[in-house]
């Protein structure tokens, strides 16, 4: 593995802001995880697809980039087949690919940016699916005991946006590999608003798993802007979840506000509290907030870490102040 210093890393998070790395190392193997963490003892920070992360300022350690590539059927159970896909294959190659095979599962998750190894971090989610729906098990490295472990579901502890990966272990595994369960005899999953007009607006009445994915990659190309012309990390803002009876209370005050059913009572769309509050479109320098899109920050071309959390923290505190709710960031603040 080469090492490099003073790295520039503007290319390798999709918010594109200026940051350099003291040193630098790309991994592409599995085999190499463990020599590379069982000698380096210095602060680190493990790299994969930069979708979901937003630097401050310059990081005073190694960035380890994931870069082992391979997928392969390992096996399967009763209407599934079991398809094993390193950490450092683009997720939403791996969402096509599996949608060419006719397996299902993935294709409400098309067009997320980022790697398969940091998709059960995030447990990614979209159009009334979450890669839990149709997880396995995933191998990682612990930093720790320097060995390998494999998580089934139940360990990953999943959550909206949320895992294990992202409490109690964090910063203490490395992910390698994730295992996906996937239909062999898919059942397209349409009940999801918007994507259910798509396809009604598209004229397809009986549709299969690649008419949702097509479906899926026609909303999030007009809502999203493509990070590689729009600096951006996708949704900066968590939706949050309120009591029914304060829901309720929002609902009196506020007539048309937008929610979703929630185990622990509804779910805000934090979209429509930013845009009501005054803030898509808005813009201060090259700091801003999406057009199309509210719950989206944007980084016009030459905004730094420091601008963007500046506005998101001024989009927090308007929030709160016209609806008493408390935004938390979605995108991972280094």
């Amino acid at each position: 593995m080469l090492k490099h210093v003073n790295y520039p890393l503007k290319d390798l998070h999709t918010f594109g802001t200026d940051a350099y790395a003291k040193e630098y190392v790309e991994v592409s193997s599995r085999e190499a995880l463990p020599a590379l963490l069982s000698t380096y003892q210095g602060k680190h920070l493990v790299l994969g697809g930069g979708s979901n992360m937003l630097f401050l300022g310059d990081f005073d350690g190694m960035v380890i980039r994931i870069a082992i590539k391979g997928k392969k059927v390992i096996g399967t159970k009763p209407g599934k087949i079991l398809l094993e896909v390193a950490a450092g294959e683009d997720w939403d190659d791996v969402v096509a690919y599996c949608v060419d095979q006719n397996w299902g599962g993935l294709e409400n998750l098309s067009l997320i940016p980022g790697q398969t190894g940091s998709s059960p971090i995030q447990n990614i989610g979209a159009y009334g699916s979450e890669l839990k729906d149709h997880f396995h098990s995933l191998t990682a490295f612990d930093k720790e005991k320097k060995t390998f472990k494999i998580f089934d579901k139940k360990s990953c502890n999943f959550g909206y946006r949320d895992s294990f990966f992202k409490q109690a272990g964090k910063d203490r595994y490395v992910i390698a590999s994730v295992t996906l369960a996937l239909d062999t005899k898919p059942i397209a999953k349409t009940g999801y608003g918007s994507l259910s007009a798509e396809l009604t607006s598209a004229g397809i009445d009986n549709p299969g798993i690649g008419d949702v994915r097509k479906a899926v990659c026609n909303i999030r190309r007009s809502k999203l802007p493509d990070p590689e012309k729009l600096g951006n990390a996708g949704s900066f803002f968590k939706n949050p979840v309120v009591s029914k009876k304060t829901f309720s209370v929002l609902k009196k005050e506020f007539p048309e506000i937008v929610a979703f059913d929630d185990p622990k009572g509804k779910k805000l769309a934090a979209g429509w509290l930013i845009d009501r509050a005054g803030w898509k479109g808005y813009r201060h320098g090259d700091a801003g907030v999406h057009a199309q899109q509210a719950l989206v920050l944007v980084n016009h071309g030459k905004a730094n870490g420091l601008e963007i959390i500046q506005l998101a923290n001024k989009i927090q505190k308007s929030v709160f102040e016209k609806y008493g709710i408390r935004l938390e960031p979605e995108v991972n603040i280094i």
